[in-house]
């Protein structure tokens, strides 16, 4: 019986195969067809003719994306209570299923902790992140979650801006691009033109972590705090409420939050203030607020000590005083 439904089995897979061998072999030439027409296309004068005549928009678009990349690179390091190094391992040799053990993590921004403390960690995750991580309430610390922020804010910002620029450049050449090109081989277009790619992702966000694991290994919560840019500004106000201020003039300091930068931006009417580069002459133009006097050589967070550059001019800045 099993021999007779083998040999039904056989007899239908190559009915099958019969009936639909010719659609493959169609499906095949169209798929050759269409890379030997990709491929030719993109050696052809009239492409390369295209590539050079926006190249330069293009090598100031890659600019910029390697500028988010920087900025979005700002170290998450403050100053933080250093409690010293160990290693431990659990060394017991009962028969437990201890499934979560082989998860746990042991890094500067993960505490493992008590049931109790990663819950109390979601109710009150600020406060735990300074308590349990070690990250005191100073000015010093405050100027870095602020720069942080700051940066953070324009890497958003310039990403949309930097999509919206590339995809101008696009529609720039539609025209001059064949149809099937345009609607079947896009990615591959921006890649022969020369774009690259532009990681929209916010998976660079720091990431605080409270993690319990019980003894036996088999139950395991987790709290994370994800420092988005939501969460920056909060905390930058947090850690300000807890701050007695000693180096600001009287205790006179502006907070560098997105209303402050959306301020400063408005103050100096949307331009850059040493190349004069605008919003009204180029629309996704990334603008970012700029400490006159860096904060690394004793200037404030002040109004008057800050100012708005261009992506281009604050690049070139640096840590330079203007």
């Amino acid at each position: 019986m099993q021999f007779i439904v083998g040999l039904i089995i056989i007899a239908l897979l190559m009915y099958l195969l019969n009936a639909i061998w010719p659609l493959f072999l169609v499906l095949f030439i169209v798929f050759a067809v269409w890379k030997a027409y990709e491929f030719f296309y993109y050696k052809s004068s009239k492409f390369l003719s295209i590539k050079q005549r926006i190249d330069t928009y293009i090598n100031d678009c890659n600019d910029l994306n390697r500028h988010i990349e920087d900025l979005k690179d700002t170290s998450l390091l403050a100053d933080r209570t250093d409690y010293g190094d160990a290693s431990y391992r659990d060394s017991r040799k009962w028969n437990y299923q201890r499934k979560h053990i082989k998860d746990q993590k042991y890094a500067p921004n993960v505490y493992n902790c008590s049931r109790t403390v990663c819950d109390n960690a979601r109710k009150k995750p600020f406060e735990y992140v300074c308590k349990y991580l070690g990250i005191k309430a100073t000015e010093e610390n405050l100027s870095a979650f602020e720069n942080i922020l700051n940066n953070f804010e324009a890497a958003e910002e310039g990403k949309k801006n930097l999509q919206a620029e590339k995809e101008k450049i696009l529609n720039s050449i539609q025209t001059d691009v064949p149809v099937l090109i345009r609607k079947f081989s896009k990615k591959k277009l921006e890649q022969k033109l020369g774009f690259e790619q532009i990681d929209m992702s916010t998976a660079y966000f720091p990431k605080y972590v409270f993690q319990y694991t019980s003894s036996g290994g088999n139950a395991s919560t987790h709290c994370d705090i994800v420092m988005d840019i939501d969460n920056l500004n909060r905390f930058v106000l947090f850690l300000s409420e807890k701050i007695k201020f000693k180096k600001s003039v009287a205790g006179q300091r502006a907070l560098m939050t997105s209303k402050l930068r959306q301020q400063i931006k408005e103050r100096d009417g949307y331009a850059c203030k040493q190349c004069g580069a605008s919003v009204h002459q180029e629309p996704n133009l990334l603008l970012e607020i700029d400490h006159i006097i860096p904060v690394s050589k004793g200037g404030l967070t002040t109004e008057d000590n800050l100012q708005t550059l261009c992506w281009r001019c604050n690049r070139k800045k640096g840590a330079k005083i203007q």
